[in-house]
């Protein structure tokens, strides 16, 4: 019988190969001490059989058995036995849309693909172009240049080529290594050639498209999931970017049926602000990056909006014009960055429509930039593409033709509404998330996955609406602060979300940083400033450690901006002068002036961080704990956050309970055991503050026993005080589970927040 499933702890498995171990066997390790915690969960990322080294788990070689670095099925079942005992469930990450095929030989069903070609029983779980080639060979863009394949050498009945080895299909592998690559159903080409002969995830020629669409597909990739139920290993799983998919609600439907009535599945799915869940879906809800953005921006003061706008115009950016940005930036995605993939739907459409038109490609690129979520053909958003197709008109009537082309094929359906689908969510990715996210210098804390940057904040009534809407339509969705993709940790956040209070300050102070430290270019400073402030120790203390973070970081950030340098074609003079500036940041009298920064308003962002990780635990949902992050968290992007966790310091400060963070996570976790039906079924309902410093406090009601309240915007608070600003109670006696003060009525701000920014009430029964 499953578990309920209350709140979730999220683990990231590592083989020994990576570089560090975390196995089935380290988890179980952890079992007392999460039980402790108060979660309900144990959530794995990808346990089947990556590709060796993976840090990740999400370039999954064999989808049909459990890795054996992690420890294999026994291991698994160990774990599953010793959690039961506990009372304690297993979550486990799947990933349906693609494989890693980064070492062919490492993936069987890719290895005998490209051995036998068509004639392969695997030829058809890969969506392969098998017309982009004039020989009907599958395109392997793997090479530095075409000019490569003269290295080639035979070695046996494989082909290798430094460390890359690929089959030799029965019967010829005579002759020297060109020849014999001449013979094989694959072609090695230059990766810069712009062409790929299969669907990739995004652009990542290393993890290759699956056809879950296939019945064969789906049952060969999904035994092993059946098996975890079947066998009463699992409760539920997290199904990684099913809008890769061609076809993402029959997949859940069939997800659905595999796994049982009661599983428990959320999905990996990004929502546009203004973009709701498509109710039809058999699942529990998302994986939660709309309730991140809900939860931390609240945080954020719109009166800082007007002075950090001017800080990034001061580096010569046009703010206002980042909507054309994005637009430009979707459009190189799809005509250059995703430009195979664009080639092929064209030949879809016009194969389809029975039409051409020169202007097709450019028309497919302008229409994707009018679309504002990851795809648009779930039925309750039907209205997004005929919108997209008149505003894209409207902007550019040339390309009436070309659209009329695309749409008599869409209106087929079929292979070409598919792949615009996909190329639409690609498109959308790589512009916004890996892109634009590392230009937009305004306020980085908002540039997160499933954010909006444009929105400074997220308002009160917005929070409550959001908030009571999600408790009436998914009340088990996920909730969350940190994931293995957030571009920062919840705690950088927080702290980057207190310049929104001091916009005034933080610009004084980048002001003389840039005298005394210039950046190499201005607005690439004006957002690794921010980033730098958010993971700045509060000691001061240069590390190597932090020294080789802000340098992996900022290359990483750099080289995504695409500004001056990119990853195919790196400015090596750029990149080398951003890590001389590094150098002088951290070395240079700018290092004691963020330390005195940090000081001044580490009280504000610590009251942030605890605001919204107790709001994350306590607003409809079910919520995860990003591994390590029951404590104060300094992680940037990955790979930076997938590092080792120490978790002998977290099991001492859960012995003491003096740390406030931790104090607040497993008070929460330990109330929702508690009173699962107020958590899991309870109503959301506003609990209004009245007085001067009302705007300073969000509050609501779960269920009938509970009352959750945080404060905000603490430097103005700090200014003018609570004043006559009241908490109205609901009726009864109520107690604070983190400090056991106990409160009736309307009850003064000043007194509810006394000892902690944050509040957790029950209703006491004497």
């Amino acid at each position: 019988m499953a578990l309920p499933v209350l709140a979730t702890y999220r683990l990231q498995l590592r083989g020994e190969s990576s570089g560090f171990a975390f196995t089935f066997a380290d988890a179980e390790n952890l079992l007392e001490y999460l039980d402790e915690l108060g979660v309900s969960h144990l959530y794995l990322s990808p346990i089947t059989t990556a590709v060796r080294g993976s840090s990740h788990g999400y370039d999954v070689a064999d989808p049909t058995a459990v890795s054996p670095e992690l420890g294999g099925p026994e291991g698994l079942a160990r774990l599953a036995a010793a959690a039961r005992e506990r009372g304690l469930g297993l979550i486990v990450d799947i990933v349906p849309n693609h494989v890693g095929i980064d070492q062919p030989e490492q993936n069987p069903w890719w290895w005998d693909a490209l051995r036998h070609g068509r004639s392969s029983p695997y030829a058809a779980f890969f969506d392969i172009d098998w017309d982009l080639d004039q020989d009907g060979r599958i395109v392997l863009p793997v090479l530095g240049s075409d000019e490569d394949t003269a290295a080639l050498q035979v070695d046996g009945d494989v082909l290798r080529l430094g460390d890359l080895a690929f089959p030799i299909a029965p019967g010829t592998a005579a002759g020297t290594g060109p020849e014999v690559h001449d013979r094989q159903h694959y072609r090695l080409v230059g990766w810069r050639n712009g062409v790929c002969g299969y669907r990739r995830f995004f652009s990542i020629t290393s993890l290759a498209g699956l056809r879950q669409e296939d019945p064969a597909v789906f049952d060969a990739g999904h035994a092993e999931v059946a098996r975890w139920f079947a066998d009463g290993l699992v409760d539920g799983v997290r199904v990684d970017h099913p809008d890769g998919l061609s076809d993402p609600c029959g997949y859940l439907t069939r997800l659905r049926a595999l796994v049982g009535p009661d599983a428990w599945i959320v999905i990996e799915k990004i929502l546009a602000p203004d973009e709701a869940l498509e109710p039809t879906l058999p699942v529990a809800g998302t994986t939660g990056y709309d309730v991140l953005r809900e939860v931390g921006g609240i945080f954020v003061d719109p009166a800082g909006a007007p002075a950090l706008t001017a800080l990034v115009e001061s580096a010569g950016v046009d703010y206002e014009a980042m909507p054309e940005l994005l637009a430009e930036l979707k459009i190189r995605s799809a005509t250059e960055t995703l430009g195979s993939e664009l080639r092929r739907l064209r030949r879809s459409v016009v194969a389809v429509a029975g039409a051409d038109h020169p202007l097709l490609p450019d028309a497919v690129a302008a229409l994707l930039s009018h679309i504002g979520v990851y795809r648009s053909d779930y039925p309750g958003l039907a209205a997004i593409m005929p919108t997209a197709l008149a505003e894209t008109q409207a902007g550019a009537p040339q390309l009436a033709p070309a659209l009329e082309v695309l749409a008599a094929a869409l209106a087929r359906g079929g292979e070409p509404a598919t792949r615009l689908q996909q190329l639409c969510g690609a498109v959308t990715a790589k512009a916004s998330e890996d892109c634009l996210f590392y230009r937009d210098a305004r306020l980085v804390s908002l540039n997160e996955v499933g954010g909006e940057p444009s929105r400074f904040g997220v308002g009160a009534a917005e929070f409550h609406q959001s908030a009571a809407t999600r408790a009436r339509l998914w009340p088990q969705a996920m909730t969350t602060l940190t994931t293995h993709d957030t571009k920062r940790g919840e705690d950088v956040r927080a702290r980057i979300g207190v310049l929104s209070q001091v916009p005034s300050l933080w610009t004084e102070f980048v002001s003389r940083w840039e005298v005394q430290a210039p950046s190499p270019d201005a607005a690439t400073g004006r957002f690794l400033w921010q980033n730098i402030f958010g993971v700045w120790p509060l000691n001061g203390e240069v590390t190597d450690e932090l020294r080789q973070r802000l340098h992996a970081y900022a290359e990483k950030a750099i080289r995504e901006a695409s500004l001056r340098t990119s990853w195919n074609d790196p400015d090596a003079e750029f990149e080398d002068a951003v890590h001389r500036w590094l150098e002088t940041v951290l070395d240079g009298p700018v290092a004691g002036q963020l330390t005195e920064l940090v000081a001044q308003l580490n009280s504000h962002a610590a009251s942030d961080a605890l605001g919204q990780k107790l709001l994350a635990l306590t607003v409809p949902g079910v919520p995860d704990i990003y591994q390590g992050t029951e404590l104060w968290d300094d992680s940037l992007v990955d790979p930076d956050n997938r590092r080792p966790v120490d978790y002998a310091a977290r099991r001492a400060a859960l012995q003491v309970l003096q740390h406030p963070k931790l104090r607040v996570v497993t008070t929460a976790l330990r109330l929702r055991r508690a009173h699962p039906g107020c958590f899991l079924r309870g109503a959301y309902t506003p609990v209004l503050a009245d007085g001067e410093a009302a705007e300073h406090t969000v509050a609501f009601r779960r269920g009938e026993d509970i009352v959750v309240a945080v404060t905000r915007w603490t430097v103005r608070l700090a200014e003018k005080g609570w004043g006559n600003t009241v908490l109205p109670l609901p009726n009864g006696t109520w107690k604070d589970t983190l400090t056991g003060a106990i409160a009736a009525g309307p009850t003064a701000a000043a007194q509810l927040f006394a000892d902690l920014p944050v509040v957790l009430l029950e209703r006491h029964h004497d």
